[in-house]
């Protein structure tokens, strides 16, 4: 029967344009799946190359080379074939439906060149791929593979058998500078083939090796900050979906929780808690054979993402059976789970992940009680002598406030008798849930006068933290003047500890209906 073109099932030219934009990410996605491949022919090195191509309209060339066990004639044609893989729903690799190699290659280039070769069986073989001659109508089967050396000058060391990948007029790069395109590829694959290069798989890009970034900071190369795990790990049982009347399979689902060192990395800057992948790390890294897939805000439930979220991590891994229930997409960048997976995995997500942030909450609490004092604690101190002095006790609230305190951080237990101070002499802003969910309370504890505010209320998570945050010198200005209204909020109600229970009581409630307003207003 004759081949009908306007009733075909693909509009190839139409086609091959789309398919460009079927789910990458960037180039260090559609690269991964490259490296995917490699792994699966069983390679144990892939040299990656960022290049100049010598076209001033597309002036880098990428190419990826690995030594695994090359491919036939046959076998290379229907490589570059959509959906053309001889392991078509194969669960025992990385792979699965034949997309790869040329999906992940017209993402990002027009053209894609590949040369493959075997121990025994005889010359590199070459074929290629051609956006511009597929929409031209030139192109409409992948060419017939022939004999062909790779082209010199390209840096390529060839193996005694492998593949190689090259793409030319790259218009599709994530980055159009060379140096950041290498420095996000070797952040990117050094992350997603941790597991793999922790095991002695090799992957090298412009000589330089790309070495394994553990978002779970449990393995940390000697740069310090380690993590440590948090509690055992958790293991589940899923049944996998059965495919033509096979035989039921079982996958396992492996959870692991590891807890960041917050006395070691605390005082680092804002810029190197980034640079280090501490700021906006907090999430769940999925991993699928080895492989991470997908990061994020996964099995969670109720618990929000909060700032120290970012001081603890998980890993949940899973076999590669087990694709439909986490729902994995065929360029392996998404999960999107079951419902059923959903509900058995958050009952001990939401609670892992609350005990965590409370111990990381904890920690920081502590941290930031033996800070260096501020600028506005130092202005209120020396302003100190300006104003009537404090009366000698403060009220019985602030008086269990402070043994509360000091238990929390003996290190403002005071060095002298509490009856022998009669002022504070030094003021003090510190984090610690206070009574009745207020924004903020005080004691005194020796002669430090103590402002609290309460972590749980809206004021410091939208307001306070967000400013404490950043470095600029507007941000700090603008937080030493809200410490000084704090304070001065603080001393003007603490000054009442002489009067009448009525009248403290009295002021008392109004602060506490005052929070109320403003976490009725904050929380929208």
């Amino acid at each position: 029967m004759a081949h009908d073109q306007e009733n075909s099932i693909i509009v190839l030219d139409k086609f091959i344009q789309a398919t460009r934009d079927s789910g990458y990410k960037g180039t260090a996605s559609a690269v991964a799946e490259l490296v995917d491949n490699s792994i699966q022919a069983h390679a144990k090195h892939i040299w990656i190359s960022i290049g100049a191509s010598g076209d001033p309209h597309f002036p880098i060339r990428i190419t990826i080379v690995d030594d695994g066990v090359g491919m036939d004639k046959t076998t290379l044609r229907q490589a570059l074939r959509f959906g053309g893989s001889s392991r078509f729903n194969d669960r025992g690799g990385l792979g699965r439906y034949g997309m790869g190699l040329p999906n992940s290659s017209v993402s990002q280039a027009r053209r894609v060149e590949v040369y493959s070769w075997q121990r025994q069986a005889g010359p590199t073989h070459f074929t290629y791929l051609d956006i511009d001659e597929i929409v031209a109508g030139k192109m409409r089967d992948v060419p017939e593979p022939k004999a062909k050396a790779i082209p010199a000058g390209l840096g390529i060391a060839q193996a005694k058998s492998g593949t190689a990948v090259l793409w030319w007029r790259c218009d599709r790069l994530s980055y159009a500078r060379p140096n950041t395109l290498l420095a996000k590829l070797h952040q990117a694959l050094g992350r997603v083939f941790r597991h793999y290069l922790w095991d002695g798989f090799e992957i090298e890009i412009n000589g330089e090796l790309v070495q394994p970034i553990d978002p779970l900071f449990l393995k940390m190369n000697g740069s310090g900050g380690q993590a440590a795990l948090y509690g055992e790990p958790l293991t589940y049982e899923f049944k996998a979906p059965s495919h033509n009347g096979d035989a039921v399979r079982t996958g396992m689902v492996i959870v692991k929780f590891a807890e960041l060192p917050v006395h070691e990395l605390h005082a680092l800057s804002n810029e190197e808690k980034r640079a280090r992948g501490i700021s906006n790390g907090a999430g769940v890294s999925v991993v699928r054979g080895g492989r991470e897939v997908d990061f994020g805000w996964f099995f969670m439930g109720g618990k929000r993402k909060e700032n120290y979220d970012d001081w603890w991590r998980a890993e949940v891994s899973f076999d590669p059976v087990l694709d439909e229930v986490f729902g994995i997409t065929h360029t392996k960048q998404q999960i999107r789970p079951q419902e059923g997976l959903t509900k058995v995995l958050e009952a001990d997500f939401e609670a892992t992940a609350k005990a965590l942030n409370g111990r990381v909450r904890d920690a920081h609490l502590k941290l930031k009680a033996v800070a260096s004092v501020g600028l506005a604690e130092q202005t209120a101190s020396a302003r100190e002598a300006q104003l009537t002095p404090l009366p000698k006790s403060m009220g019985a609230e602030a008086e269990t406030l402070a043994k509360k305190v000091v238990q929390q951080y003996p290190s403002l237990k005071p060095s002298v008798k509490a009856d022998t101070v009669s002022v504070a002499a030094e003021y003090r802003i510190l984090t610690a849930k206070t009574p009745d969910a207020v924004m903020f309370s005080f004691t005194r504890v020796g002669e430090q006068f103590l402002v609290l505010l309460n972590p749980d209320h809206p004021f410091y998570r939208k307001v306070y933290k967000p400013l404490e945050d950043r470095e600029s010198a507007e941000a700090r200005e603008a937080k030493k003047n809200i410490d000084l209204l704090l304070l001065a909020a603080a001393r003007a109600e603490a000054t009442l500890g002489d009067a009448k229970a009525s009248e403290r009581n009295a002021v008392a409630d109004n602060r506490k209906q005052w929070s109320n307003i403003l976490a009725t207003y904050l929380n929208r």
